[in-house]
């Protein structure tokens, strides 16, 4: 299943993404910086909405504050921007295929964290919502020394307090972003998508287009929370 690693594998702790992992909340996302520049009257394009992709809030607001022609707005943006999210992520949580499943699978046999970039009352609040976050022992966010991915920190924060070296965990990742910040920390990180960019594909130890896929699926299913 992974690039380098025998088929014997297995993690001792696994590090999932929310946004477009476990969650469908990209185009919450989406949805809302749209609602917020179309109040200053612009249209993102498509390579805004590639840059914007899995960046930290902060970042997004300040990419936002350019696009809009006022880049010493960011702080402002970046508020709208949480809130139209909150507004929408809370009125409608949607998993991602297969995420519900295979973390229940997980759970109980292995260390389960969550690595994101938004904050920790979003995530928690939209995994509550999906019926998630008692699976999980540990949610890192950026704050004080924890910088935001593509910064390796939330993953290696998330290593350590699974107490678990970083190459013995699992990272899984849907945006290039967090794909760097996995590998970065020493994680070995499955990519997920149907349209992974040439970079994704170099980086990722494996890739899966949902985590419905069969073969995760199977190997997941022969974890036992230790490396074998």
């Amino acid at each position: 299943m992974l690039k380098n690693r025998s088929p014997q594998w297995s993690p001792r702790a696994v590090v999932f993404d929310c946004d477009g992992t476990l969650l469908d909340s990209e185009k919450h996302w989406v949805d809302a910086r749209c609602r917020v520049l179309a109040d200053h009257g612009v249209v993102p394009d498509e390579k805004f909405t590639d840059l914007a992709q899995g960046v930290h809030y902060t970042e997004c607001g300040r990419l936002m504050a350019t696009m809009a022609g006022r880049p010493g707005a960011a702080a402002e943006l970046t508020d709208a921007l949480l809130g139209a999210f909150r507004t929408l992520a809370a009125a409608a949580p949607v998993t991602c295929p297969g995420a519900p499943e295979l973390v229940a699978s997980m759970a109980g046999r292995l260390p389960l964290a969550v690595a994101s970039n938004c904050p920790q009352d979003v995530v928690e609040t939209c995994l509550a919502g999906a019926g998630l976050l008692h699976h999980f022992r540990h949610v890192v966010v950026p704050g004080g020394p924890v910088r935001p991915k593509p910064e390796p920190d939330v993953y290696a924060e998330a290593a350590a307090r699974c107490a678990i070296d970083p190459a013995e965990c699992l990272a899984f990742e849907d945006s290039l972003c967090g794909i760097r910040s996995a590998v970065s920390a020493g994680i070995p990180v499955v990519g997920i998508g149907r349209n992974p960019s040439h970079e994704s594909l170099q980086l990722a130890d494996g890739w899966v287009s949902s985590l419905e896929d069969p073969e995760l699926i199977s190997w997941a299913g022969g974890w036992s929370g230790a490396s074998r």
